[in-house]
């Protein structure tokens, strides 16, 4: 059939080459080639996109993040006696746990920057857990910074009464 053609074999060579890089084109490099464009496009957002200095908005929602953070363990320490002792006393009621010291602020415990209180609490074991989980969860009141549980023996009489007693370490931000 290509024998009877009167079309040199020489152009034919050259038409299926052009039909075949159409063909090639179409397929793969027309894809290849939008490919690279968006790679090029994405690489570039990126190296905007990593310069911090040009996203105030980042920096904004960064400093209201690190300030709730901060809101959360900072109490007027002026205050502190009243209404945290009071929110506390109130969670501790409503577990039947008992707030049975809160000691003199002892100096040793003050920083320029925090301040921790002592609290005891008496109890059972669950009620005083509870507990901690909750001065943990409450905001206003300060940071749990430590928690002990001991066991304490009073002498009435002949009798032994033991107690289970959680100090509670607080840490306030000045």
């Amino acid at each position: 059939m290509l024998k009877q053609l009167p079309i040199k074999k020489e152009y034919l060579l050259i038409a299926g080459s052009i039909v075949l890089l159409l063909l090639c084109y179409r397929l793969a490099f027309s894809k290849t080639i939008a490919a690279w464009q968006v790679n090029k496009a994405l690489k570039s957002q990126l190296a905007q996109a990593s310069d911090l200095s040009y996203q105030p908005a980042y920096l904004e929602r960064k400093n209201n993040n690190l300030s709730k953070i901060i809101s959360r363990y900072k109490t007027d320490t002026v205050a502190f006696r009243s209404n945290a002792i009071s929110a506390i006393s109130s969670i501790a009621e409503k577990e039947n746990v008992k707030l049975s010291e809160v000691p003199l602020q002892d100096p040793l415990y003050h920083a320029d920057q925090f301040i921790i209180q002592k609290l005891n609490f008496e109890g059972g074991y669950f009620a005083l857990t509870k507990v901690l989980d909750q001065l943990q969860a409450t905001s206003g009141i300060g940071a749990v910074r430590a928690a002990t549980y001991k066991v304490i023996g009073i002498r009435l009489g002949a009798e032994d009464e033991k107690k289970l007693v959680l100090e509670v370490y607080l840490e306030t931000v000045k």
